[in-house]
This record gives C-alpha cells, structure tokens and sequence, in this order.
C-alpha cells in the first residue's frame, strides 16, 4: 500500500507487520520516532501478542531484548549514537549468545563534541561485534531491509543491525509502499528459536567458556556470518518476487558495465551520487557507482567481481578510523588485494557530522581521483584555514584551549571578516 508517510513511522509499520513479541524502547535521537510508532500500534492493539516495555537506558533496553530473545520471543529494539555505546557490552553479549535480534541503528555521530547530525560512526565502533550489519539507501530499502533482517536473524540464530541515516532517512516524509500483512507471512514463517530457556528442558546459555573452547565457538560465529553472504541474495530474490520489486542484496550497482572510475559507498549518499554520475555521463564521462548493503558480512568476492574492470576506485565514507583512514576503505582494499588488474583505490571522508554533500565537491573528487590520486584518505570540502590556524595554536600555546570550541570561534571570527 502506498502512503506518504515519514520514513521512521514507515519502518515501525513494517517492524509491526514481523509480529515481534517483546519490544524494548528507550528514546534516542534520531531513533525514537520509530519506537515511538511501534508504541502507539501497541496501544491501539493495531500489533497484537507485543509486550512494549519501556526501560530506563539503552543498556537495559538491549538486555531485556536479550532476556526475551533467550525465552523464546521475537524480540526487536532500536537505538543511536552514544545510545550504542552505552550499550556495547549487551551488543557483544547478544552476538556472542547468538540471539536472534532486530535492532534498528539510526546513524548518528559519536561525541565529543556533541553531535547530533548523520554519520556512520556508530555503526563503525561495532563493525566487530558479531552483527550482520544492512545499510539502507533509501526509506523503502529501509522498510524492506526490516522484514529481511528478521528472516536472517532467525535462519542464522545471530543478531542483525539496520542502519538507516539519522534524519537524512529517519525524518524524511516521502511516498513508500508498506507491504500487506498476508506479503510479510509469506516471507517470515512464525518464530521457531534454535535455543530457549525452557524449565522442561533445562539448559545453560553464557556460561564461561576457557581457553579450551573459546576459539571455537569465535569461529563459528565466523562460520554464521559467512553463510549470510549465501542468504542475504537469496532471501532478498525471495522477497523481492513477494513485493515485486528488487530489494537487499548484498551490494547494488549503477551504470557500471563501461565504468572506468567506480565509486564505492554506502547509505543515502548512494543517491546523491548516483546524480553526480549522471550528470558526468552526460559528459562523457565513464563512471558508476556500486552501493553496498551488507557491511558485515562483508562482500569480499562480490565485490570484487564489480571492480575488476574498474581503473580508478573511489570510496566515500562518512567515518573516520581516527589514525588510519576510512574502514571502509580498508575492507575494499582487502577484496581488490587478489584481482588480477588491480585498479587504484582513492579514500574520501565526507559528511562527518552531518556536513553537507554537495554534487560539485562530489564531481571534483571524482575527477581529481583520476588526474591527481592523493596518499591516504582525503577529507571533503575540508577548511584548510581553519585547519592551519589550530594547528599553529597548538603549537605555539601551551595551553590552547579545546580544539572544538577553538574551531567554532574561529568560524564566527571568519564569518565576520571580507573573504578572499
């Protein structure tokens, strides 16, 4: 059914649709909307058979979610930023349990300084943790990518992680078909736990595990995440017939059959891109774009099966590996390692924070990737001046002051004075 409907509340519909059980909610921007959505569903008996519990931080909401995800329920929560790292502990705990959770990430910044705006930084601080990581390009990959989530969370017995774009998606009002109920049950089969706490049949579940067999159970949880890059295709060709049309996957390309330059990112960016590549097309140009959705696992073979024609790799990611350079990027140069033809790769760190992504600072990295290829990762539409002037305090005065509010003041004193 199409509606015009808020990209957050069109995720809490199709969360609903999933029929979770147990739903744990503590209110973290950019999130809360769609727990806020799931609530109201709850209390209007819209979402029937759901215990909505509201608890006192994200640490506790992941725990209960972990406490009914072991006694057998369909467990779904959903948090933030700082909100994740609060909860890091319980995030390991769930992944390691191998618990079939849904948790819905909206991508956000991670202070200091404080932030609020989109990035991919949460995201990135729990790349390791055992997750499936999905990220969603636009609200109807979101809603889709729920329902999905859900299926390979519980094939897998191991929890999954859907990351949408804090406000960038989250916030945004625009025309998204919402799946019918009988659509969802014929994808998503009742819950059917690969481990429970039953009384009848007693059973431990994280009991200390030593040296002996720790590495062990590690590798099989290698093993699951493996399997999902055999799943995530063919659960999203499932799917895909069910909606009638193409969803997930592990990676989506966009004009790429004679791209001598393709770049890789992941998100709502994708979109922003694929505009830029249009209009340098249009130009002559030969240049696509390859759109990840599986972070975790990552798409090694896949991915490098689409750039193994490509001269010039550019890769756009909004975090920053502080003192190495872009994750992503260093995942990508792991899958371009083995291709015959290796084609250059080039790092790009934009959007930290929610800065804007303009097309024209798009399409000359673009094109200085491949007339001018820089060292290490190059951050977009950087202020140099600024740059300089900190560093120069710093080290001329010992004691400089915090480097974020020594920025902001520098900003308000520039935008006082004549440009160049």
């Amino acid at each position: 059914m199409l509606k015009q409907i808020e990209g957050s509340h069109a995720m809490a519909e199709a969360i609903a649709l999933c029929r979770p059980e147990v739903i744990c909610a503590y209110p973290i921007t950019p999130q809360t909307h769609i727990v806020e959505g799931l609530g109201e569903l709850v209390k209007s008996g819209e979402l029937e058979n759901c215990e909505f519990i509201n608890v006192e931080s994200e640490f506790a909401a992941l725990s209960v979610a972990i406490g009914a995800s072991a006694a057998g329920a369909r467990a779904y929560t959903a948090t933030a930023s700082q909100g994740l790292l609060f909860m890091a502990e319980a995030v390991y705990n769930a992944a390691g349990l191998g618990l079939p959770i849904v948790m819905t990430l909206g991508n956000r910044a991670i202070g200091a300084p404080i932030n609020i705006w989109n990035d991919h930084s949460d995201a990135m601080s729990m790349r390791d943790a055992g997750w499936i990581q999905l990220f969603a390009e636009t609200n109807q990959e979101a809603v889709d990518l729920h329902i999905l989530a859900f299926r390979l969370a519980e094939e897998l017995s191991m929890p999954v992680m859907v990351c949408v774009d804090g406000f960038i998606l989250t916030h945004a009002f625009e025309r998204i078909d919402i799946p019918e109920q009988a659509q969802v049950d014929a994808f998503l089969p009742p819950y059917d736990p690969v481990q429970v706490l039953d009384p009848e049949n007693p059973a431990s579940i994280g009991a200390m595990v030593g040296p002996e067999a720790f590495t062990e159970v590690r590798f099989l949880a290698h093993y699951k995440q493996r399997q999902a890059l055999r799943l995530i295709p063919a659960f999203s060709a499932e799917l895909g017939k069910i909606f009638g049309r193409a969803t997930g996957g592990l990676l989506r390309t966009y004009r790429i059959e004679d791209a001598e330059t393709v770049v890789v990112a992941m998100g709502s960016i994708c979109g922003t891109i694929k505009d830029t590549v249009d209009e340098m097309r249009e130009d002559g140009v030969k240049i696509g774009v390859v759109c990840l959705v599986s972070f975790r696992p990552f798409p090694v073979e896949a991915l490098g099966e689409v750039l193994a024609e490509a001269k010039d790799v550019v890769v756009v990611e909004k975090s920053i590996a502080v003192g190495v350079g872009g994750a992503l990027a260093d995942n990508i140069e792991g899958a371009l390692r083995n291709l015959e033809k290796r084609p250059r790769l080039h790092s790009a760190i934009a959007g930290l924070g929610g800065r804007p992504i303009p097309r024209d600072s798009l399409r000359r990295l673009f094109e200085t990737a491949v007339t001018d290829p820089w060292e290490g990762p190059h951050f977009l539409d950087l202020n140099d001046r600024v740059v300089g002037r900190e560093i120069h305090r710093v080290r001329k005065v010992r004691r400089s002051g915090s480097t974020a509010e020594n920025i902001l003041r520098q900003l308000a004193l520039t935008s006082q004075l004549p440009q160049d």
